[in-house]
């Protein structure tokens, strides 16, 4: 995608900054002016990364619950976040709205007192069979989480959609399924105009012009040797990698940056195409197209690993 104009960016839960690499990918001219991460480790890498260039230069509040979003009312065009995961994943016990690390609620007074022009979350799937579990959050006892979060983000005048994407998807060897939510004020659709990106070049294709460099026999996330490339080297994820149990933490509850860039350019599409089906039946028949183009597109990758492999 391509854009001229510089878009302002606040990061919630920001983690690694998975999230914030794919978006810049997207949109190169997107500025990050807050991050807000409370965990002492993230912290520390997201500093690291800052010092080493890889993210913008912008102050990291650690308690989403006092961040001071009125201070950012019409300064901000985009929010995005992977809001904690435990109360919605099937690893833990999935006590949903009851779970006192559920922060869609302090997001949502966010969004409401800062009014960005475009919301992108992040969430495990576990978000889409997960209920709310109580009568205090907009909607009655019993509503799929997810539901109650698109509704939520409607209320505030944002036409938005979900779905899921996986880390498979864009070249990895392992699934790692999300469902993203890409939100986006109803006049912004026609205001605001992205273009397709490129995606790199694959596994024994030459590299294009516009690619960085290759770097081979480097490990890099998702344990790929010259794998898709761009992706995210260890100078690049770590740089200050001294446990390697905060690593893995870190790793666990991060952002594959080409899912999140995937995930933005198919869900602001399918926003911006949102008005030009006339029947359920023929967006379902897009969808299907999107899906077969996928399919082919991953045995392209596997074959060509499999000659990269067997020669």
């Amino acid at each position: 995608m391509d854009h001229t104009e510089e878009l302002t960016h606040i990061s919630l839960c920001a983690g690694y900054g998975g999230i914030d690499i794919g978006l810049k990918r997207v949109i190169p001219s997107l500025r990050t002016i807050a991050f807000s991460e409370i965990e002492a480790y993230a912290v520390a890498n997201l500093v690291s990364k800052i010092e080493a260039g890889h993210l913008d230069a912008a102050p990291v509040w650690s308690d989403l619950k006092t961040f001071p979003f009125s201070s950012f009312h019409g300064k901000v065009d985009l929010i995005s976040g992977g809001f904690p995961c435990q109360p919605f994943s099937s690893a833990g016990r999935r006590k949903g709205d009851e779970d006192p690390r559920h922060l869609w609620p302090y997001i949502v007074r966010g969004i409401r007192e800062s009014s960005p022009r475009m919301v992108f979350f992040e969430n495990v799937e576990g978000i889409i069979s997960s209920k709310l579990k109580s009568n205090e959050w907009g909607d009655p006892e019993g509503t799929p989480v997810l539901l109650h979060v698109l509704r939520e983000l409607e209320r505030l005048d944002y036409r938005a959609t979900a779905g899921v994407f996986s880390a498979s998807e864009v070249g990895a060897p392992h699934q790692r399924k999300r469902v993203f939510i890409l939100g986006s004020k109803i006049e912004q659709l026609r205001t605001i105009k992205f273009k397709r990106s490129r995606y790199p070049a694959r596994r024994g294709q030459a590299q294009y012009s516009w690619e960085p460099p290759r770097v081979k026999a480097q490990r890099t996330l998702g344990r790929c040797f010259d794998g898709v490339t761009d992706w995210v080297d260890d100078a690049e994820l770590y740089e200050s990698a001294d446990s390697s149990t905060d690593e893995l933490r870190l790793l666990g509850n991060g952002v594959v940056p080409d899912t999140a860039a995937r995930a933005f350019e198919v869900l602001w599409a399918r926003l911006g195409n949102a008005d030009k089906y006339a029947t359920r039946n023929e967006f379902k028949d897009d969808v299907e197209k999107i899906n077969q183009t996928n399919t082919a597109r991953k045995a392209t990758i596997l074959d060509t690993a499999s000659s990269a492999n067997g020669s």
